[in-house]
């Protein structure tokens, strides 16, 4: 019988790219959601009923159950930006993580993946990366051979950092960051993907494996590439990080006052807080050479999908050659 894995967040950014790898191994993918009928593009990833999404919430323990029955493997690439509610930190990132492991281990699953981030520690000023760790303790204490993957920032097709960044500029002759000097370790998505493909095949040990790309540059630096490979000339602005404090102050009071009317997408205390870390991988840790992966360079990977934010779309390259033409 074929091989069974259950993803949870499946149809995220990440979870999409492990369910296409997997499909293309043959496994049978259930994509497990909270909105089914938002995930349906799935379906095309493998043949007919190979990958299906069904309903799942990770707050919840029998909607978890059913989604993981009968699964070899299970993944879970949920996570959250939203430091309250009821899909908080405390609630997704260590409630949820801790269900899945939980329940994995009373049904006997062989092999999880979770995905955590890099910058993870309990003792962290940010409680996103405060609850990051407690999520992978959470898992470890019920599935102690898990494999733990903490990337770095990861780029892709639809992630939301270059993205987010180059469509700035299409609305500002300035581009403002906060944590200028902050060194991250891009990592493409098709290589994380990899790693955890690697985990739910059981090719590779469990274990906390640290993923960054072969790059190691500042946000400021990242920003100077972006701006090259989307060809614009938008001046960068560094915020300081007390500035930058007093503004999502100023965001997050506006948020609370409009009762959520207001949704601050564009700066959070938390988030100032975690750009004070480097996101760079551990020289001791184990990475991708332990799993026999070459990450690619975020040079090679990101002209693939910020193309659409040159001056010229699609005919940059065109529109250069043509420039070499002598009449």
């Amino acid at each position: 019988m074929t091989n069974l894995v259950t993803i949870y967040g499946g149809s995220g950014f990440v979870g999409r790219y492990i369910a296409q790898e997997m499909a293309k191994q043959g496994w049978r993918v259930r994509v497990a959601v909270r909105r089914p009928n938002e995930a349906l593009f799935v379906k095309p990833y493998g043949a007919v009923g190979q990958v299906e999404p069904v309903l799942c919430n990770v707050r919840d323990d029998d909607s978890v159950r059913a989604a993981m029955i009968g699964a070899d493997a299970v993944v879970n690439c949920v996570g959250t930006f939203d430091a309250g509610g009821k899909n908080s930190f405390e609630a997704i990132q260590v409630g949820g993580a801790e269900r899945i492991a939980r329940l994995a281990a009373e049904e006997g699953v062989a092999r999880l993946v979770h995905l955590s981030a890099l910058g993870a520690d309990e003792d962290s000023d940010s409680l996103y990366q405060a609850s990051k760790a407690r999520g992978e303790q959470a898992v470890l204490a019920h599935m102690p051979n898990a494999m733990i993957l903490r990337p770095s920032v990861i780029i892709g097709t639809e992630d939301q950092f270059f993205n987010r960044f180059a469509f700035m500029t299409l609305m500002s002759p300035i581009l403002p960051i906060v944590g200028a000097n902050t060194k991250f370790q891009p990592v493409s998505v098709d290589d994380v993907a990899a790693a955890a493909a690697k985990g739910i095949s059981g090719d590779a040990n469990g274990g906390v494996y640290e993923l960054g790309g072969p790059d190691v540059a500042t946000f400021r630096s990242l920003m100077d590439v972006l701006r090259a490979v989307i060809q614009r000339r938008t001046l960068v602005l560094n915020i300081p990080f007390w500035a930058a404090g007093i503004l999502a102050n100023l965001l997050g009071f506006a948020q609370a006052i409009t009762v959520g009317l207001f949704k601050n997408t564009i700066l959070t205390s938390d988030q100032v807080r975690s750009l004070k870390s480097d996101s760079v991988v551990s020289a001791d840790a184990k990475s991708f050479a332990d799993l026999g992966i070459e990450p690619a360079s975020m040079e090679v990977v990101m002209p693939n999908y910020l193309w659409r934010f040159r001056p010229s779309g699609q005919y940059a390259a065109i529109k250069n050659s043509a420039k070499n033409l002598r009449t």
